[in-house]
């Protein structure tokens, strides 16, 4: 009886801390996790602490409400990054990507076989707790806005207290601003609105991202390092030895990991007069010497009064800054603002132009991967599309090879190559070094039969054709006995016209071009 009367009393006190939790959280906005119960007896971790009661009348709400100064809130995880807004660049034209931005822009430009450039810095600060989001976009916006809107619509916000938010800001003309994105300052300028915005009253710091990189990251673990220096700007970068540091701009720092000079891809003397001793970041002495360069990752934390002073207007002249890299933190470093550096000591890369991006695709298929999309406790997300498996027919051989949901291979060799979704390679293919995009749709056996009947290419890699060196954007249709290899290594060619440019040595198939059966480039 004994033991029925203490099984019962722990499950109405059990039944009593449920409710005040989530009481609690409404109150709080906090997530509260409770301590197993045991034996009767009620103990609570909620971040806060809380008297254990003496009996089971004490643990009402209204006795909590009552004797409030029994319950000493700390401040959590989630009460920290509520206080954060992140703002992420959608770019420019993406020139240096073209023709790959012909129709889409920068961040949503696919990657990895199933994800687009924008999942990474979206997941990253979902995986961070950071659920205040603006996107800035100009040019080519259209996919990119459906794909934000498929994956990332937060509703109400109701998982992240009712607060959190995904919203495109797209370039705009108004009766004050009749140009349109200037730089990637100008563009934060136009909504700096937003800033000061009811629903933005409580935001602290604020995180400049950009959409065109990839490397896995705990935003707030940057944003807790800007806030325990006491730092007007924290700048993100990596340690570089001399082959790269030239291609990014540098910063030099002093002993407390100050800022005091920063110069925009510096060349030669310059950039030798660049070198600083990165043991002050936490570097080994033989890593410093290795890597005697700091450069730009190109993200920024700013104190939200801070950003909002330097959009106003240049302090030199009246002229307004219009780029973060190139104006303002420079000059937030020769006027003595406190500048600081935060060391990332994980995998990033700059996916800039159609070498890295090629480059940087196919590393993600071999076995000793140096970025991996899949990490339990922070996974890249991307838009749910129900796909049936890869199916992989008869006699292949593949080797690291990324091959993506509803594919499907038929007795090809497929070697160091990624293959996007919805992909179709018929039999006899070769594909080594090459990326295919994928598709946005199937093609049935009786459209496949039309299109052959009309003297068409149906959607994929016709029978028997070679693929080496290339990139295949979406819905690319490739005839059969088809050889894409650039044999007399051309490095730059524009013959848009026939569906195909070549960039950097690389060849690339155009959206939705046609390759004849035969054809060889």
């Amino acid at each position: 009886m004994q033991a029925l009367q203490q099984k019962t009393q722990s499950r109405v006190v059990a039944q009593e801390q449920r409710a005040l939790l989530s009481f609690g959280s409404s109150l709080t906005g906090q997530r509260l996790a409770a301590a197993p119960v045991s034996h009767g007896k009620a103990a609570m971790r909620v971040g806060a602490k809380i008297q254990r009661p003496t009996s089971r009348n004490n643990m009402t709400i209204m006795n909590v409400l009552e004797k409030s100064q029994t319950i000493q809130y700390t401040e959590t995880s989630r009460a920290k990054s509520s206080s954060v807004l992140a703002i992420i660049l959608g770019g420019g034209a993406g020139t240096r990507l073209y023709p790959l931005t012909k129709q889409r822009a920068k961040p949503a430009v696919p990657i990895g076989g199933a994800y687009r450039l924008i999942d990474v810095p979206m997941s990253n600060c979902i995986n961070s707790g950071i659920s205040k989001i603006y996107i800035l976009t100009q040019f080519n916006s259209t996919s990119l806005n459906r794909h934000l809107a498929r994956t990332y619509n937060m509703g109400s916000g109701v998982r992240f207290g009712g607060e959190g938010f995904v919203e495109v800001l797209a370039a705009t003309q108004t009766p004050t601003e009749k140009q349109w994105f200037q730089g990637t300052a100008d563009a934060v300028r136009q909504y700096a609105w937003l800033l000061t915005d009811t629903k933005n009253r409580n935001i602290e710091d604020v995180v400049i991202l950009s959409g065109d990189h990839l490397y896995r990251m705990d935003y707030m673990q940057f944003v807790d390092y800007h806030r325990s220096s006491n730092a007007d700007i924290t700048i993100g970068c990596i340690a570089y030895d001399e082959t790269r540091a030239s291609d990014f701009g540098l910063m030099k720092i002093d002993g407390n990991r100050k800022v005091v000079s920063f110069a925009e891809k510096p060349k030669g003397d310059a950039l030798k007069e660049m070198m600083v001793d990165t043991t002050v970041l936490g570097l080994s002495k033989e890593e410093a010497e290795a890597k005697p360069f700091i450069a730009s990752m190109g993200i920024y934390v700013f104190k939200k009064g801070v950003l909002a002073d330097m959009l106003k207007e240049d302090k030199t002249g009246g002229k307004k800054f219009n780029d973060f890299g190139g104006e303002i933190i420079p000059f937030a470093a020769a006027n003595n603002m406190k500048v600081n550096a935060y060391l990332f000591e994980g995998f990033w890369e700059d996916i800039g132009t159609i070498k890295s991006f090629f480059e940087e695709n196919l590393k993600l298929a071999q076995q000793a991967a140096p970025f991996e999309f899949y990490d339990p406790a922070s996974p890249i997300y991307t838009s749910p599309r129900f796909l049936p498996p890869a199916k992989i027919e008869d006699d292949c051989q593949v080797e690291e090879a990324i091959i993506s949901h509803g594919c499907t291979v038929k007795r090809s060799t497929i070697k160091n190559a990624v293959v996007g979704l919805r992909s179709h390679i018929a039999e006899g293919c070769t594909l080594h070094n090459t990326m295919i995009i994928g598709a946005d749709y199937y093609e049935s056996e009786e459209q496949i039969a039309k299109v052959t009947a009309s003297g068409g290419v149906p959607l994929g890699i016709g029978a028997g054709s070679t693929l080496k060196n290339c990139i295949v954007d979406k819905n690319a249709r490739i005839g059969k006995n088809v050889v894409i290899e650039n044999k007399d290594g051309v490095e730059e060619l524009d013959k848009q016209d026939q569906g195909y440019m070549i960039r950097s040595g690389i060849v690339v198939i155009l959206r939705n071009a046609t390759i004849k059966d035969g054809t060889t480039i």
